[in-house]
């Protein structure tokens, strides 16, 4: 018989592995967490089982759980106890991530520390930006300037990453030069410029406290259907300085992390979004699915081309890998 033995190569387990072409590390992998303002508070978020809204007299708990999962990097993401129109809190130099970030820099400062630098957790209308009273629309070109005082005062807390999510236009070279002036210049910048205005938000939403409560976010956020559009904002982000590119969500936009990581040479993110997580956690914690699909899904990001992955299953993953699952 004259064809082709594939088979020889998945013969066995080590065969298996010493051929494994894609392969995920916890050092692969970013773990949200959501901080609050309010004391003694450690709240599952009721969509998301086992992900917590923390407060940050209890923040040591959950960083030492990351560190003694092998967990490497988080982002912050924060629930002030006071909103406005004008987003304050998240520019304000002792506001709940900044805190958040001091804490974790002084207890593990090993641990890599990502701020998540947008205004809709504080805004009382849970918009990304400052609202234009006459088109009742995110007014781009004035939420910058807060955008770039929030980078600031992000860095001057000791962020290692700054991450702007809010989609404005510009956001990646004001918040550059606006980094470089204050002498930032070695802070770099994951960029969420290839953000899509997705269903699989609710969960985040809910942990965040940040649903708009009027409109919704489709005028800055990308239209799903679009795959070309990534391609402009990538190239313009790219143009602006970012250092890295965040493509939210992950698992159903597995062709646009592909297409972005073979038009650049900068690191690609892929950001395994809430709904993602409580889809694939439920199914999990039902025995619809074995929990082995986590880790599948992880692989499919990386194969897709992403360097890193933010994901609530960090710690599953990490205790996965610790057992030998790849």
């Amino acid at each position: 018989m004259n064809f082709d033995r594939h088979r020889r190569l998945r013969r066995t387990e080590f065969m298996r592995d010493m051929v494994r072409e894609t392969k995920v590390a916890k050092e692969d992998l970013i773990y949200p967490i959501f901080v609050v303002e309010s004391d003694d508070v450690k709240e599952e978020v009721p969509s998301m089982k086992g992900v917590f809204q923390i407060s940050l007299n209890r923040l040591h708990e959950e960083l030492e759980e990351v560190k003694a999962a092998g967990i490497k990097s988080v982002i912050f993401f924060g629930i002030p106890d006071e909103k406005d129109p004008e987003g304050h809190g998240a520019y304000h130099d002792h506001g709940v991530i900044q805190e958040a970030c001091r804490i974790s820099k002084r207890l593990y400062p090993e641990i890599l520390v990502i701020l998540d630098t947008c205004l809709c957790e504080y805004t009382d209308h849970g918009h990304c930006g400052l609202i234009d009273p006459d088109t009742q629309d995110v007014d781009n070109d004035s939420t910058l300037p807060l955008l770039v005082r929030t980078a600031v005062s992000q860095a001057k807390a000791g962020a290692d990453i700054i991450a702007p999510s809010n989609m404005m236009d510009g956001f990646v070279s004001e918040i550059r030069k606006g980094l470089d002036d204050n002498g930032y210049s070695h802070i770099p910048i994951m960029s969420y410029g290839i953000k899509y205005a997705s269903k699989f938000y609710g969960p985040f939403r809910d942990a965040a406290d940040s649903t708009p409560s009027f409109g919704d976010r489709r005028t800055y956020q990308m239209d799903p259907a679009n795959r070309l559009e990534a391609q402009r904002e990538l190239a313009s982000d790219l143009e602006e300085g970012c250092d890295m590119m965040i493509v939210k969500p992950a698992l159903s936009y597995l062709d646009i992390i592909r297409d972005v990581r073979n038009n650049t040479d900068v690191p690609v993110v892929a950001y395994n979004v809430s709904g993602e997580y409580a889809m694939t956690r439920t199914a999990v914690d039902m025995g619809l699915l074995e929990e082995s699909v986590i880790m599948e899904q992880m692989v499919s990001m990386k194969r897709a081309g992403a360097d890193m992955i933010i994901t609530y299953f960090a710690k599953d993953i990490c205790r996965m890998l610790d057992e030998g699952m790849e």
